[in-house]
């Protein structure tokens, strides 16, 4: 235990036995903390027997009943079973919640009322998760679903609830083993299978709890699981090209981003009036990411009751990710020049078709094999001590002592390597409004780039080395928390209870990128220099893929068939020319070229918080309520690094390397205080018809990364100056005055219609400012320069539809819609608040009776903008509308075994993007995850 927290336990004089009671609250749902009146520890809803779907709805339907603001929740449906095999599909199933999703269509980030991950908080038994994202956003993919039992999306808030969130916060709750007396156990196998990998997984799941008398009750799980994935992928990555249009100011365009010059299609060397704003291709690129998930994870449990006043919890959970990726894809980087392209047409102010045919080397087309690898081996924990101690039949003292901690090392294990063809071509791109241009390259000898690739007629010698990146950072985050409440039942004035309390947490994160960027390693191998693949021998270029089914939603001609190559082998054979004359000067060296600390993107962030609280649960005849306020201090150091350009080397075009002065630390430190005071209100009309009122101030804190000034220009390296800086440590969090009204009737047996309305104003919400043609110190160069700002306000309203019915017959249906509307002003011009979904739904149909159980869902997502601006004012980039659904059947055997089949994104949706205005649309992503069919048989006893 860190010195710097004990202080918080000196306030109570207890004894050795004392403290080890007191550290602990949390192990018990949010849900239940906030209930206008304390509900009896052995409640039925804690008890129940009944297992399977049906009985998960009706406990997540008590719980919102129950709860003293506007929330939803998700539940088991037996010890160690999620409804969905990922915490956050099963999440999107609830009122207001999107998710986005990572290679494989797997869930991994979480959006509340359409306020995107940065404005959601994520709580384990009321315990802030470390992350392994550069920010605060909690990655659910790490997590397997059998490490919980439950998860509440808690909407409004409390004073006696952890800040930090403004969307909302997910609290995922672990089994007691007291919900089930007695010994119970679970052994469940797995076997799926990926319809894009054409592979076969495996899972294997246990869970094992016991209780002895009323005392002790132990619980340990375990999982262990492979799955092999693979997602097929197209995009831009910004590789739009726009002429300057400097006769519109209100544009912020004026300078471009065409490095070659100016898109000029009558060639007479000016920027005419008709030419301004002109968009080209700058970079396009597609082919496979293939994924090798393991995970394993480890959760266990300890809980002794010595007494009825006396409740000591000990638990936590330890999970390792080991997933990485390798993309194999095609890249072309059709960038304007003077005399590049020929055969122009332009449609609606877009180069939509073009010829390159130029014969110097460096001017042509040369198309290029990408291998992006992804290292990410991902560890997490969280460990922990809670209790609860009645001091009196008046007072209730808990508390709360844990650590989490994330780790991820993949410090320069990451690549980005590309082998450029050398071969004389001509080459036709016509953009067809496909995620992938039609492109036809036709080779001096009379090959074809596309039957060639399809037929095995390229081999290494028709390659050169170009741009070899090898990169990864290591993220270290550690968070200690403790918090002491207490409770005080008054039971006089209306007044049921006061609730108090203080707590402390504390927060460092780091991040080490390790590249070979700043040292311009990545260009070692690069223009003059280039070797041919060829001479390099050691079977570098080493497979043909020919994915089946390959980008199949996507229509137009484009290859279909690309080569692979193995980055560490390539590395060994680089390793051969080592001491070998380079002819732009010195000798070729692998050491030269290996990757190394880069600080200009690295920082360390600590964060130390502390809170007070003090809340009034009330209650009368037919109502409840709570109100309160919450006192939090923040106080943050961040430290970077800084290093000016001192001049920039020409290696050909479109290929440069910076040259840095040594690096000097940036250091600087934030505080800030805020007040939060909440009010809920709940009045009964009847017992089945319930309104909910609830008024609060919120805040969020800036992401983690965005707190240190990190700055990267790493793309000069293929000729775009521009400067991005991922932090600005004089950001301010954002807050919001928020208000919610739900109307909730529970009308049947298990069943309920809620109907609910929403309203935050939010000041200081971060966002990105873009200016072009800046001067940044380098001599004969005006760059691109990026940071995030606090933007002026911003609005964000809507409504929310729930509703759950189960008949007597087995059948069941759920459905919800969400609206959402929003507006972001920055620096008083008003522009879409991104990240937020106008409209997300959800409709499922259920049928569980006897020894069946089949369920069917569809998840939908509205279109909605993920960036702004991105080539001048209006021009944004979109997510297009997803619609993912899933379903299930199982049935059991007997009462010890059951077996299931279940079938993931069945009508094969994908994630597309596109950049544009109300004028244009150019496509900007595509990725396809394919569908999954899962076998199961559990064993249970």
């Amino acid at each position: 235990m860190s010195p710097r927290l004990q202080p918080c336990f000196a306030l109570h004089p207890l004894t050795l036995a004392g403290l080890v009671a007191l550290a602990a609250l949390g192990s018990a749902a949010p849900a239940l903390a906030q209930q206008a009146t304390d509900k009896p520890e052995t409640d039925t809803l804690e008890r129940v027997e009944v297992t399977g779907t049906r009985a998960s709805l009706q406990r997540s339907l008590a719980l919102k009943r129950n709860a003293a603001g506007v929330q939803d929740s998700i539940s088991a449906t037996e010890l160690g079973r999620f409804p969905d095999n990922n915490v956050a599909d099963s999440l999107s199933h609830i009122t207001g919640v999107a998710i986005s999703r990572t290679a494989g269509g797997e869930g991994q980030k979480v959006s509340i009322r359409g306020l995107g991950p940065e404005y959601t908080i994520t709580t384990f038994n009321s315990r802030l998760l470390g992350t392994d994202s550069a920010g605060r956003y909690f990655a659910y993919d790490v997590l397997p679903a059998d490490v919980i039992s439950g998860a509440d999306v808690i909407k409004s808030t409390q004073a006696s609830l952890m800040e930090g969130a403004i969307g909302g916060l997910v609290n995922l709750r672990s089994a007691s083993p007291f919900d089930q007396k007695g010994q119970r156990g679970l052994l469940r196998l797995e076997a799926d299978r990926n319809q894009m990998s054409g592979l076969n997984g495996k899972k294997l799941s246990g869970t094992y709890s016991n209780t002895f008398g009323d005392t002790l009750g132990v619980l340990l799980g375990v999982v262990v699981a492979n799955r092999d994935v693979r997602t097929d992928t197209a995009g831009n990555d910004g590789g739009w090209s726009r002429n300057p249009k400097p006769s519109d100011p209100e544009a912020f365009w004026q300078w471009g981003n065409t490095w070659g010059g100016a898109i000029d299609p009558n060639g007479n060397g000016q920027l005419d009036l008709d030419e301004e704003g002109l968009i080209g291709p700058g970079q396009f690129r597609f082919g496979s990411i293939m994924e090798k998930k393991k995970r394993t994870a480890l959760s266990g449990k300890v809980e002794w009751r010595p007494s009825s006043d006396l409740k000591v919890v000990v638990d936590g959970f330890k999970t390792r990710l080991n997933s990485p990726q390798v993309g194999y894809q095609l890249s072309f980087y059709p960038l304007y020049a003077p005399g590049r392209w020929s055969n122009m047409k332009i449609t609606n102010g877009v180069v939509t078709d073009l010829t390159l045919s130029s014969t110097d080397p460096e001017m042509r087309l040369n198309p290029e094999l990408l291998n992006k690898t992804e290292y990410r081996v991902v560890d997490t924990a969280m460990y922990g001590a809670n209790a609860e101690w009645k001091l009196s039949p008046t007072l209730k003292v808990t508390g709360d002592l844990y650590e989490s901690t994330s780790k991820r090392h993949s410090g320069g294990q990451d690549s980005y390597v590309v082998l450029r063809m050398n071969q004389p071509n001509v080459t036709r791109i016509q953009l067809t409004g496909a995620a992938v241009p039609d492109v036809k390259t036709t080779f001096a000898d009379g090959r074809d780039l596309q039957t060639g690739l399809a037929q095995g007629l390229f081999k290494a010698s028709d390659f050169n080395t170009h741009y070899y990146s090898r990169a990864g950072d290591n993220i270290d985050d550690k968070i200690n928390g403790v918090n002491v409440d207490a409770v005080w039942s008054v039971d006089r004035f209306y007044i049921d209870s006061l609730k108090f309390g203080l707590s402390q947490t504390n927060r460092k994160k780091s991040r080490d990128l390790v590249n070979n960027a700043l040292n311009g390693g990545a260009d070692h191998y690069s223009g003059q220099n280039a070797i041919n693949v060829g001479a390099l021998g050691g079977n570098v270029i080493n497979q043909t893929l020919s994915p089946k089914g390959f980008l199949d939603g996507v229509s137009g001609n484009f290859p279909r068939n690309f080569l692979g190559f193995d980055v560490d082998t390539y590395a060994q054979a680089l390793k051969s020319y080592d001491g070998k004359p380079r002819p732009g000067g010195g000798v070729y060296s692998t050491d030269l070229s290996a990757p190394a600390w880069n600080p200009l993107e690295s920082y360390r962030v600590t964060e130390k918080t502390t809170t007070a609280f003090v809340q009034a649960d009330l209650a009368g005849d037919g109502w409840n309520a709570d109100a309160g306020i919450r006192f939090v201090k923040t106080k943050t150091t961040s430290q970077a690094w800084d290093a000016k350009i001192t001049s920039i080397i020409e290696n050909g075009p479109w290929n440069y390397t910076a040259v840095y002065a040594p690096p000097s630390v940036v250091q600087q430190e934030a505080s800030y205080n805020f007040a939060l005071p909440s009010v809920n209100f709940t009045y009964l009309f009847t017992n089945d018809l319930q309104l909910r009122v609830g008024a609060a101030k919120t805040m969020a804190r800036p992401s983690v990364d965005k707190l240190a000034p990190t700055n990267t220009t790493a793309s000069i390296s293929w000729g775009e100056f521009s400067q991005i800086f991922g932090g600005n440590a004089e950001l301010k969090p954002y807050s919001a005055r928020q208000a919610d009204v739900s109307l909730e009737w529970y009308y049947a047996k298990d069943s309920a219609l809620s109907f609910a309305v929403y309203q935050k104003n939010i000041k200081n919400q971060i966002t990105t400012q873009y200016l072009t043609g800046q001067d940044i110190g380098v001599p004969g160069r005006l760059f691109n320069v990026s940071r995030p700002i606090n933007g002026d306000k911003a609005t964000a309203r809507g409504f929310e539809i729930g509703l759950q019915h189960l008949w007597s017959n087995g059948f069941g249906v759920r459905a919800q819609y969400t609206r959402n509307k929003s507006r972001s002003w920055v620096d008083g011009q008003e522009r879409a608040l991104e990240g937020i979904a106008p409209a997300t739904s959800s409709l499922g149909v259920l049928y569980e009776k006897g020894p069946w159980s089949m369920s069917a869902t569809a998840d939908h997502t509205d279109a909605f903008v993920t960036a702004t601006n991105v080539l001048g004012a209006g021009f944004n980039e979109r997510a297009k509308a997803v619609t993912w659904m899933t379903a299930q059947i199982a049935y059991e055997v007997n009462k010890w075994l059951r077996i299931s089949i279940e079938g993931n994104n069945l009508t094969d949706a994908t994630q597309e993007y596109t950049l544009g205005n109300n004028d244009v649309k150019l496509p900007q992503g595509y990725y396809r995850y394919g569908r999954a069919i899962t076998l199961g048989a559990s064993i249970k006893f």
